[in-house]
């Protein structure tokens, strides 16, 4: 039974690729389909929009899937998030073209002692919704109110005083003219700066995310399936955080080495065939590196570095994919009436 893997196509897809060969020993893809080839069968891997992804991965047309988690935050969706893969960092905030608003909460209570429609367009309908509802100003003025949602094919919520109206791209470019602020995501706020726009509120951070069906996850023919991928996207994540590094020292030097010297356990060590030498080698972490050259350079030799394509921490792992295996199974939907009535 093939695991059904659901990857981004945009602006999350150069990275997404790049972590595929990290993990992978082969990832092949045709021009113009969405169709993605890995050297392992029991995978089946489809490029889709990331916005639609966290909604068929709940609904289990796909088994897993790689999305930002500020879309899982707007479809609402009930999946499992399995692995932060560190990529793909965005700010979901609020920005305006009038510089003395603090933020949106008092940009309402302005517009609304001054008996104005408040617009704002945005790409995450739901999530607007939801944080216009926990602004205090929202909550004292209109209550439980729902903004009013605007797009093409449909309108809903009953307050015309604060409008919330779908974006189809270039978000930045609405104000003034057409509404009067947006929520919308930005790396380094550039792009808003260059439209005269000042932000106001930081809504969330988005990472990719690899997320799972809680269905197939429970599945005991596809967990396992899916706990490997799992292991090996995580494997890549933590590989780009480290280095491999061998050396070489003298068995004098050797216990004062081992004091300065970071690994993710416990070093390999080996005599070689030269008397009082020893060869070394260990993980060390990047941002530690430049640190402890010096203290090398007066005690070793023969530094050769390498970066490690993965780093698997399979006992990690395998408690992980314990945790699924101890939980009850879901329930099935309970069959309708006329289901019964026909059996």
């Amino acid at each position: 039974m093939n695991v059904r893997f659901a990857i981004p196509k945009g602006s999350l897809e150069d990275s997404t690729f790049q972590l595929l060969e990290r993990s992978w020993t082969r990832v092949r893809r045709k021009d113009r389909t969405y169709h993605v080839y890995l050297d392992d069968p029991g995978i089946t891997v489809k490029m889709l929009r990331p916005q639609e992804i966290p909604t068929l991965v709940a609904e289990g047309l796909y088994d897993v899937g790689i999305t930002g988690n500020d879309w899982i935050s707007e479809a609402s969706a009930d999946v499992d998030e399995l692995l932060d893969l560190e990529y793909g960092r965005v700010r979901l905030v609020t920005a305006f073209p009038s510089s003395h608003y603090s933020g949106l909460d008092a940009m309402i209570a302005d517009y609304a002692r001054k008996k104005r429609i408040l617009r704002i367009s945005t790409e995450y309908l739901t999530t607007t919704a939801r944080f216009i509802k926990s602004c205090p100003s929202y909550k004292k003025r209109f209550g439980a109110k729902e903004p009013l949602i605007i797009t093409p094919w449909l309108r809903t919520g009953t307050n015309k005083d604060v409008q919330i109206h779908l974006s189809f791209g270039a978000t930045e470019a609405k104000p003034p003219e057409d509404v009067d602020a947006i929520l919308d995501v930005t790396e380094t706020g550039t792009t808003l700066a260059q439209n005269k726009l000042k932000i106001g509120d930081d809504v969330l951070v988005s990472t990719a995310h690899l997320i799972a069906n809680k269905r197939a996850v429970r599945d005991i023919k596809k967990r396992e399936k899916i706990f490997d991928i799992v292991t090996l996207l995580r494997g890549a994540v933590h590989g780009k955080k480290y280095l491999h590094i061998y050396l070489n020292v003298e068995e004098k030097n050797l216990a004062k080495l081992l004091r300065v010297i970071p690994s993710l356990k416990q070093p390999t060590i080996s005599p070689l065939s030269a008397p009082g030498w020893y060869g070394l080698n260990t993980i060390v972490p990047k941002t530690e590196y430049h640190s402890f050259i010096p203290k090398l350079r007066r005690l070793a030799q023969g530094l050769v570095v390498h970066e490690p394509r993965q780093i698997l921490e399979l006992e990690e792992i395998s408690r992980a994919e314990t945790r699924y295996t101890k939980r009850a199974p879901l329930k099935r939907p309970a069959r309708t009436t006329r289901a019964k009535k026909r059996r």
